[in-house]
Parts: C-alpha cells; structure tokens; sequence
C-alpha cells in the first residue's frame, strides 16, 4: 500500500513538473537569440535524453531520423539521407545553437528544407486541427537536444 501511494505522488508530482514546465515557455517566435543562439531553455525542467530520442525516432513526433542517419541509432529502420549525419553534433554545436535549429532551422540555415519545430509565423497551408500548435512542444524541443548532446 505504501509503495502504491508512493508511485502515486512521484507521478503526479512530475505532472505537475511537467505542466509547469508547459506555463513557463516562450511563446513561438518570441525566443530571444543571441549571437546565433536561443541561450534560455525553454521549460524549467532539463531535457531528457531517453525522451529525446523517442521523439527523435517517432514518425509521428519529431520524425528526425527519416531525413537524418546516426550512427548510433543503425539497429533502427530507414534512415534518411536527406539531412546531414548527426554523428558528432553534440560536439559541433552548443546547446543554444541546437536550440535554434531545432525551433526555426531557417535563422541559422536559410533555404533548408528543414521543419522549424516550434515556430508557427508564415506558415502556409495549415490544415485547421494543426493551426496555432507547433510540430514539438517546448519539452520536446529540450528533450531532443538532451539527446543530440550525446552524440558526442
């Protein structure tokens, strides 16, 4: 019984962690860059690696690993060749670097054809449900990154 009522307020105590986390984020296209960097995270509460490489690999999340290959990851189906291998990215930029790939690619390399992941001006051709969300939540965008500095 003990351990039940434990489990119970570890995992809502992270809930809570989590939401808010969700409450303290930037809006969309209001990250402060400097010098080539969104240095801020964008929650409170640090990326997680595991999560990171979940939503790296899940094609209906990040969906990253359909454009990119990592070396690391070569027991995982169709990788793609699109995008640049990310073997050593973790070494390549900083943090705040990924941070602004990963919301708005387009800033730091323009004419990619790279998804901005938490970014919602310009955008055309939006289906209805999707207006006004972004591909990742600020979470995710942590989580990711946590991953990418792995691959060091």
């Amino acid at each position: 019984m003990f351990y039940k009522a434990l489990v119970a307020l570890i995992f809502g105590l992270s809930s809570i962690t989590v939401a808010a986390a969700a409450q303290t984020a930037p809006a969309p296209d209001t990250l402060k860059i400097v010098n080539g960097e969104v240095p801020k995270p964008l929650t409170d509460v640090p990326g997680n690696a595991v999560a990171g490489r979940a939503v790296f690999l899940d094609r209906k999340e990040g969906n990253c690993y359909a454009c990119h290959t990592v070396t690391l990851l070569k027991d995982q189906p169709f990788p793609g060749e699109i995008g640049p291998k990310l073997d050593g990215v973790g070494n390549k930029y900083t943090v705040g670097q990924m941070r602004l790939i990963l919301t708005n690619s387009k800033l730091m390399f323009p004419g990619t054809i790279m998804p901005a992941f938490y970014h919602l001006a310009g955008l055309k051709r939006v289906p209805a449900k999707l207006k006004g969300k972004t591909i990742l939540t600020p979470q995710q965008v942590e989580d990711v990154i946590a991953f990418l500095q792995t691959l060091k």
